[in-house]
């Protein structure tokens, strides 16, 4: 939401005139002004332990899984856990082509969260179908489902005001528990334009609108909560668990 903050003698009208100049996210990529500028190998610093997280990896052991992943404004803490699973991260920029991806021979890819409107992203779209088209695992959180669930055929539209904070109930509709999870977004996918190859796995329970995302036949999903906050709440991190059994499906280690 556009707002303006004045102190002393103000015009109130100048001041709103103002705020309605200010420009809308609506329709704006600000993607490009946040993805990193080339890829990159991310390892965990060395002074930094996996057991920061507090919350111990379901599983691990065996070969490292080799994952490209979007920068489209990525939380370090992502990569972290990604880390915390034994897995080694490529980082690439948001405008990088999918064949570059694909040509670094990865058992995954990753698209990450990041800020603003997923509408006008029509390269990360469009590399997004075409990773879909390779058939390799997929996962997205938070821009990255959007832009996945544009990918797969869906809309999306802005929020009124968006979800932002840490305490927010979202129903996992395969297991019927209640997990309660971090957000902070402005937009989401459009739950009628979701189709029939498409399966809604998760729900918000404050206000229906939808909270995961996955394909029905492919190793394809995503979620718009933050499954990676630290400090909690916890309860998604299985999320990282699903996306190395479908790692571990298509390449045994």
């Amino acid at each position: 939401m556009r707002g303006v903050i004045a102190t002393g003698a103000v015009d109130p009208e100048a001041l709103i005139a103002e705020a309605r100049s200010a420009p809308t996210i609506e329709g704006a990529d600000l993607v490009r002004r946040v993805t990193c500028a080339e890829p990159v190998e991310w390892e965990p610093p060395p002074d930094e332990s996996p057991a920061e997280f507090r919350l111990a990896p379901a599983r691990g052991g065996g070969r490292p899984f080799r994952i490209a992943a979007y920068d489209l404004g990525m939380k370090r803490n992502i990569l972290r856990r990604f880390a915390a699973y034994g897995c080694r991260v490529t980082v690439f920029p948001a405008h990088t082509p999918a064949e570059t991806l694909l040509a670094s021979d990865p058992d995954g890819v990753f698209l990450s969260n990041g800020p603003g409107d997923p509408a006008p992203l029509d390269y990360a779209i469009a590399n997004a179908r075409k990773l879909i088209d390779a058939d390799l695992p997929l996962f997205g959180i938070c821009l990255g489902h959007q832009v996945l669930g544009l990918a797969l055929g869906a809309r999306t539209y802005k929020l009124k005001f968006g979800h932002r904070g840490g305490n927010h109930p979202v129903k996992n509709l395969a297991t019927s528990r209640v997990e309660i999870t971090s957000q902070n977004h402005g937009f989401a996918v459009d739950d009628e334009s979701v189709p029939d190859d498409v399966e809604v796995t998760h729900v918000n329970l404050y206000d229906r609108t939808i909270e995961g995302l996955r394909h029905r036949r492919l190793p394809v999903f995503c979620v718009q909560y933050h499954p990676e906050a630290s400090p909690g709440p916890h309860d998604a991190d299985y999320l990282f668990s699903e996306f190395m059994e479908a790692m571990e499906r298509r390449s045994p280690r």
